[in-house]
């Protein structure tokens, strides 16, 4: 139990480290600057020391009266930490206010390709989105896309590789594999496996695969078969792994593979 001498000091400390989280968690929001960004830099009541610069590959912008100053990999409050440090320590403003804003966003950025809506580079404007962020900026998955999705990007120092089941992150809860983003990741959406039906089904063609798809459910996504089709005697075509085809006949209740080819014989009676 707190002592009732403490009980009127708990209320600011609680109330302090509540605005030190919140601080904490903004500052993890903010965009990282990186290297070809272009941003404006303004300092209150000081017009002429308005600059639009951009940041090397260095990491460094040239500001007026410091020279070269190092923001790259910093968040925006803290370039704008530095950049007042130095103002203020060199004794041109006597009390600056700085802000940095970020005008183009090229040094972080994230591809997105494959199956997807909007194929193509988006920019990390927070430091902490993550794999969903970067696909819904992408306009998520066409309906031609695979549910695993490929990530390649560094970490470490090391290249990294990962197939990420793309539902289980909402269905089972494995946030884990939604990863944090940085500046050079790609993320692959393969096309969605397929399988196929030809013969005497009511609607031949080439059928999206899904997670755990029979060959009765193959037969419904066809149609079923027509009035001169039968279950009977079915046949799957099937590419091995060493690149020989096979000829099965399956149960109703097997499980299709990715390219399989379905044929439905006609009945004899």
């Amino acid at each position: 139990m707190i002592s009732r001498f403490l009980r009127p000091l708990c209320v600011p400390v609680l109330i302090f480290l509540g605005f030190a989280g919140a601080a904490q968690a903004a500052d993890e929001r903010e965009y990282v600057l990186g290297p070809g960004d272009i941003v404006r830099i303004t300092v209150f009541q000081n017009p002429d020391l308005t600059t639009e610069a951009r940041v090397s590959e260095k990491g460094m912008l040239t500001f007026p009266l410091l020279g070269a100053v190092s923001v790259g990999g910093k968040s925006t409050s803290a370039a704008e930490g530095e950049i007042a440090a130095r103002l203020r320590d060199g004794g041109f403003v006597r009390q600056p206010q700085v802000n940095v804003l970020p005008l183009q966003i090229r040094g972080n950025q994230v591809s997105v390709l494959g199956q997807v809506n909007r194929p193509g580079r988006f920019p990390l404007e927070t430091a902490n989105l993550r794999l969903t962020d970067m696909i819904a900026s992408a306009g998520g998955i066409s309906s031609g896309g695979a549910d695993i999705v490929i990530f390649i990007g560094v970490r470490n120092d090391k290249q990294v590789r990962r197939e990420i089941d793309l539902p289980s992150l909402f269905l089972n809860s494995e946030t884990a594999n939604d990863i944090v983003m940085t500046a050079g990741d790609i993320i692959y959406v393969h096309r969605a496996p397929m399988f196929y039906i030809y013969g005497e089904v009511n609607r031949p063609g080439a059928f999206r695969l899904e997670r755990n798809m029979s060959v009765m459910q193959g037969l419904a996504s066809g149609g079923g078969t027509s009035a001169r089709g039968t279950t009977r005697g079915l046949r799957i075509h099937r590419r091995m792994p060493d690149g020989s085809l096979k000829v099965i006949e399956p149960g109703l209740d097997d499980f299709l593979k990715a390219d399989d080819v379905i044929y439905v014989r006609e009945s004899l009676f």
